[in-house]
């Protein structure tokens, strides 16, 4: 279906111009060489209505001669009293044309008085509102989509509305005057006002017609075909990952049509290709990711003095990148690089990893423990000026010797493709650089810290980039889950200690009375309902903490968040999350979808989060609700699989949990049950209402030592084991036993609280465990042992209860070889998600 006629008329020329520039995500960004200059200084206008909002994008308006409204009823109420259209511009603040059409067309005196004039205009920041954001992009690509124009989206979205908030035509970046047959922000107003005052019905019509669309494709998919669900999806995911490999320079999404597009890092379908490496022993995977993140963290697109990654790559090289530094790049690229660590032991990921982290708490954290949002890409008016540089400048800093060293390693001897300076990056590796220097390795590693050191203090006399320090409660799960791996992956607490404290920063002043989650925080104030990726990404991040900690209460908090969600925004009739909640201000659509873009989908993180929930807590109503998740996106999963990674790695957990214990069909980390085969398993056995799942710390026993030791026991469903030591002390307790062919001994067991459980005639409650525990021990080891494979046997005694009956003592074992260590022998350690730090 087309517009009528008389909107293609007169947006022809306007739609040939927008959205040619804008800060686009995926797929055409503006080129970081772009830039605009300045205009004439003007007269500092008395604040506007955008002065009492805490968006630090939004506060950037507040003395535009334009009459900002943020989005909210009082400027609806005002367009349709005046019956006026509403001229709708979204943006972020670290969008570097969103600035530039800040300085050039909002700060004109003559454009604003026009604007004032006869339309009602709104500004919004994308970031606090991404479901305003995802609406009227859709919009705009919809109306490109209705008129014949092969345009995409991009920042600052440029819409213009009934005032009812239809849409009915738009664009991205409108310059302040025409410009070789392109329609500058003026004609384009001007246009849309004669319309509306000639043509009102007609305006109305095609925005009916814009907004129809939009609503049809935005609503959940009716599904008529059934789609298995197996790992058939999986794998046409992961195949048309492969497919889109650029195996020249890395990355994911290349296009040999257009080889120089620019490049995102895009997390999300690394994340994908990893597990498929590590959990499938698939090397083309493996060989695809390792390859992209070598040469991303080698590349431009990472700050090699100040640490963290920029958003993309404006060229296939990943090179020159556009500058702004988002939260949520970072902490996603960190859980890649530490997985890809723990599987290669490369040293340039662990530092990828650490010094993104430090940049983080050096930089983006507030002093209450919330990561701020973004670093801007520009600063005085030039995209990058802040991180580039003149060899010159290098070269008085670190002396004319280690300049050469220094010039062969960064990259300053290769051509510039920038035009303000040389983008720092590793054309190389260390090694080869210093083979190529005539030194050795270890001669040019020892120099680069205090190089580095020393170019970042002459680095931070320059102007600094605006720091967009809000607390959006989304990103900073990203971040969290982040840290708190890093914890654990690399011992160090000070990590630990950051995740904690932005999780307990979000619990305290980003949560109401009711257990609610707010979306954002600044300068002490909260506001905003949360939307679908707010909870889910928040739960990621205390189920990693729960993973590194063993501290319960992060299990319980991130259980407690689900449960909300699942009141707030789960589809009861179509199943799956809604975007935003069911209380939620009714907009021109509610979404509801499981693509990935530069963030994960709420819903397949939430999936991810169920199939935790369900192995943690043994509640299988969670294991449920992921199904029906499941179900619900089956059709879109099945027609567009490349845009379904994290959700492919949430249905191969699935289909690996048939009963919420992982199968033996996924190839893992060394686990007890794979050092110990099963030695026996009678039939009598398989009516066992407990499962054991043991795991060791170790890959060999250390004889003469100790080793750590946990014993998972999971309980049937509406049934419960009495707690050690028993309540009352007459109840028959659970007891773990190792018992071994050679003087080894368990010492140090540790048995977790129970839970009370009243019993008719009983005046005192029982302590019960039920779900889910796990107890822990240490295995000592004798030095007799050395070398030898002994046998392991674990046995648990208890008795099984429900509400009306109780089984008698039973015994459930099991039992097998374990090798212990030869002398002088390293013994790796392993299941570190299992074995927190004290």
């Amino acid at each position: 279906m087309r517009l009528p006629n008389i909107i293609l008329i007169s947006f022809a020329l306007t739609t040939a111009f927008a959205a040619t520039s804008g800060c686009s995500e995926e797929p055409a960004p503006v080129s970081a060489k772009s830039s605009a200059e300045s205009p004439a200084p003007q007269k500092r206008h008395e604040p506007n209505r955008l002065a009492r909002e805490s968006s630090p994008y939004l506060l950037l308006h507040q003395h535009n001669p334009v009459d900002w409204y943020p989005w909210g009823p009082e400027a609806f109420e005002k367009a349709k009293t005046e019956n006026k259209p509403i001229f709708l511009s979204i943006g972020y603040s670290s969008c570097y044309w969103c600035h530039v059409m800040e300085r050039l067309v909002f700060e004109n005196e003559e454009i604003a008085k026009y604007m004032n004039e006869h339309f009602v205009n709104i500004k919004v920041d994308r970031e606090e509102r991404p479901d305003v954001d995802d609406i009227y992009m859709t919009s705009l690509i919809v109306y490109f989509q209705l008129i014949g124009s092969p345009q995409g989206g991009g920042w600052p979205l440029s819409m213009f509305m009934t005032p009812e908030g239809q849409p009915f035509a738009g664009g991205s970046y409108f310059p302040p005057e025409d410009q070789g047959g392109r329609l500058g922000f003026p004609t384009v107003m001007q246009r849309v006002h004669t319309l509306w005052t000639d043509k009102e019905t007609d305006i109305r019509q095609n925005a009916k017609v814009v907004t129809d669309a939009v609503q049809r494709q935005m609503k959940p998919r009716l599904n008529l075909e059934e789609t298995k669900l197996d790992l058939t999806l999986v794998e046409l995911t992961v195949n048309s990952l492969k497919e889109s490999y650029d195996s020249e320079y890395g990355g994911i999404d290349f296009r040999a049509s257009q080889p120089n597009s620019p490049k995102f890092p895009v997390p999300a379908k690394l994340r994908l290709l990893l597990d498929r490496a590590i959990a499938a022993n698939d090397e083309d995977a493996r060989k695809i990711v390792l390859h992209t993140l070598t040469a991303i963290a080698r590349g431009g697109i990472r700050d090699h003095l100040g640490g963290g990654f920029h958003r993309y790559s404006t060229d296939r090289e990943w090179l020159v990148p556009h500058f702004e530094k988002m939260l949520y790049d970072q902490g996603q690229l960190v859980s890649l690089y530490l997985e890809a660590w723990k599987l290669t032991q490369d040293p340039l990921f662990e530092d990828a990893a650490r010094s993104t982290l430090d940049f983080l708490l050096a930089e983006m954290t507030d002093e209450a423990g919330g990561f701020y949002s973004a670093l801007d890409a520009e600063t005085e008016t030039i995209e990058g000026k802040y991180y580039v540089w003149d060899p010159t400048e290098i070269e008085t800093s670190l002396g004319e010797d280690d300049y050469k060293l220094f010039a062969e390693s960064f990259g300053l001897t290769q051509p510039n493709p920038f035009e303000h300076g040389y983008v720092l990056h590793l054309p190389r590796s260390v090694e080869e650089s210093a083979k190529k220097l005539g030194i050795s390795e270890a001669e040019l590693q020892s120099k680069i810290a205090p190089w580095k050191k020393q170019l970042l203090t002459v680095r931070k006399q320059r102007k600094y980039p605006l720091l967009d320090d809000k607390v959006l409660t989304s990103w900073n799960g990203l971040t969290i889950r982040a840290f708190a791996e890093a914890g654990s992956i690399l011992e160090e607490p000070l990590y630990t200690a950051a995740a904690e404290k932005a999780a307990n920063f979000i619990r305290s002043e980003m949560t109401d009375d009711e257990g609610h989650l707010y979306r954002s925080w600044r300068e002490g104030k909260s506001k905003l309902n949360a939307y679908l990726d707010d909870y889910a990404f928040l739960i990621e991040g205390m189920l990693a903490l729960h993973n590194t900690t063993g501290d319960e209460k992060w299990l319980g908090a991130a259980e407690k968040l689900q449960q909300t969600q699942l009141e707030l925004f789960w589809d009861k009739t179509g199943k799956g999350f809604y975007f935003t909640s069911h209380d939620h201000e009714e907009l021109i659509a509610r979404t509801k979808n499981s693509y990935d873009a530069v963030i994960p989908a709420g819903n397949s993180v939430s999936a991810l989060n169920l199939i935790a929930l369900t192995e943690r807590t043994g509640k299988q109503e969670y294991r449920e609700r992921a199904g029906e998740l499941f179900g619900a996106f089956a059709g879109v999963y099945r027609d567009s699989p490349r845009g379904m990674s994290v959700l492919s790695l949430a249905l191969t957990k699935y289909l690996e949990t048939g009963d919420g214990v992982k199968q033996s069909s996924r190839v893992r980390e060394p686990n007890f049950e794979e050092l110990v085969p099963v030695a026996f398993q009678s039939d009598e056995e398989k009516k066992h209402l407990v499962k054991l799942v043991p795991y060791l710390d170790v890959d060999k026993l250390p004889a003469g030592n100790t080793c750590q030791i946990v014993v998972y026991v999971e309980i049937e469903k509406d049934w419960h084991i009495n707690t050690n030591p028993a309540s009352p002390d007459f109840f028959i307790p659970t007891v773990l036993k190792v018992k071994s062919d050679v003087d080894l001994k368990l010492k140090g067991v540790v048995y977790p609280a129970g839970k009370k459980f009243t019993i008719e005639g009983l005046d005192d409650p029982l302590m019960v465990y039920e779900g889910k525990i796990a107890i822990r021990g240490e295995l000592d080891i004798p030095e007799t042992a050395v070398g030898k494979k002994v046998q392991l046997d674990i046995e648990l005694d208890y008795q099984a209860c429900n509400d009306s009956t109780c089984k008698p003592k039973a015994t459930i074992s099991l039992g097998g070889k374990v090798p212990v260590a030869n002398a002088g022998e390293t013994i790796k350690k392993i299941n570190s998600q299992h074995f927190p730090k004290k």
